[in-house]
Order: C-alpha cells, then structure tokens, then sequence
C-alpha cells in the first residue's frame, strides 16, 4: 500500500458507513439561501472586462486590451528580447505566427525538470476563467495551460484571456469550473513583504505578469 492509498483509507475508515439523513440534515437543507450572489452585471460585458484589466493591473500586472486578430503581434511584442519560451500544448499556433526568430519555442515533452524550468525565459498561456471583481486568473491546466509548474517557475508569464472567460465574481467563476480538476489561482506577479512591508517579487512565481485581454 503506498502512502497515498494509506491516507485515504484512513479517512474513509474515520468517516465511517454513509449514515440516513436525519432531521437536523432536512433544517440544515431548509435553511433559506436566497442571498445576493453578484455584486455585477453579468450582462454587461465592457465593463465586466474593463474592472478586471484595472483590478489585474493593481496588482502590478502588465494589462493590453488586444483585438484578437493583433494577438500575433502583440504576443510578440511583449516577448521580445526572451530567448526560449515554453508553450504548453493547446496553445493556437496562430498565436506564435510572429514570434521574433531569435525566440526557440520550447515543448514539455518529456516534462522538464525544475532546474530546466527555471532556465527557461518565460511562458505563454491560455486561462480557464478570469474573476473581474478580484483581478484574478484561474488555471485549470487544461489545453493551452500545461501543468503548475510550467507557470510558477519561468520568470515571465504572458497569459491570454479572452473576454467571455472573464467572469464577474468569484461565485461565478466557480459555477464555471470543473472541481475534480486542479486550479491555480493568480493575482498579479508573485509578490510577498516582509513584517516592514518591503515588497519582494518572483519569490513563489513569475516576478513578471502579462495580460492581454483579447475579444
């Protein structure tokens, strides 16, 4: 049995044989939750995206409103002077069409080590869903994403968000996921201060966050 195995079979042994509802179950399922669950209008799709661009960009990120079509362009604007960049899979080729030629696209196949990672210049990816009222992407490391570690080691990280994955609130970010699936959630650069608040940057990812709002 391996470690794993061992640790869930501790907990179902705790939590024991599925018992009958009981009556305090149906009050608790009574309990009335007709409570405001957006602060926004979801409708309203300009200024959806508008509040999270200016919410990211309080946390320091570098945010770009991109015509989809620009995207090429723009995507390569903001990687000039990054040697290698890694692309997960899932990531349009279009998106890579006017990459500088000093730039070497790099695969994760075979997955790359840490000590690779970390001489890596940046990452692009896509995004599941983005929270407007937080300024907050979501990974979900699906297609276009790769894997966690793809996005926390490199130093740069330019992400696209397309406008319909924008999502007013938290509430309705997470009715947009899938749970069963592993999410990374990021705020701007990876920042921390010290007890004297001196803000260090890059200390748990990419000290350099760039956006680019596309649709």
């Amino acid at each position: 049995m391996t470690a794993r195995e061992e640790i869930l079979a501790r907990i179902r042994a705790a939590n024991g044989p599925a018992r009958e509802p009981t009556e305090i179950d149906a009050a608790y399922a009574a309990i009335p939750r007709d409570y405001r669950r957006a602060h926004h209008d979801s409708e309203q799709r300009d200024d959806i995206v508008a509040l999270f661009a200016e919410r990211a960009a309080d946390y320091r990120a570098t945010v770009e409103p991109v015509p989809e079509a620009d995207l090429p362009a723009a995507i390569a604007r903001a990687v000039t002077g990054k040697a290698r960049l890694i692309v997960p899979d899932g990531v349009p080729e279009a998106w890579l069409a006017e990459l500088p030629s000093a730039t070497t696209i790099v695969r994760d196949e075979p997955p790359l080590s840490a000590r690779e990672l970390d001489a890596i210049d940046g990452v692009v990816t896509g995004c599941a869903v983005a929270i407007a009222e937080t300024g907050t992407i979501i990974l979900d490391h699906g297609p276009a994403q790769g894997r966690r570690a793809l996005t926390l080691v490199p130093d740069f990280h330019l992400v696209v968000v397309r406008a319909d994955h924008v999502a007013p609130d938290i509430a309705d970010a997470l009715a947009r996921l899938d749970p069963s699936r592993p999410h990374t959630l990021i705020s701007g650069p990876s920042a921390t201060s010290d007890i004297e608040l001196i803000r260090v940057e890059g200390v748990h990812g990419p000290r350099n966050l760039h956006i680019l709002v596309s649709g």
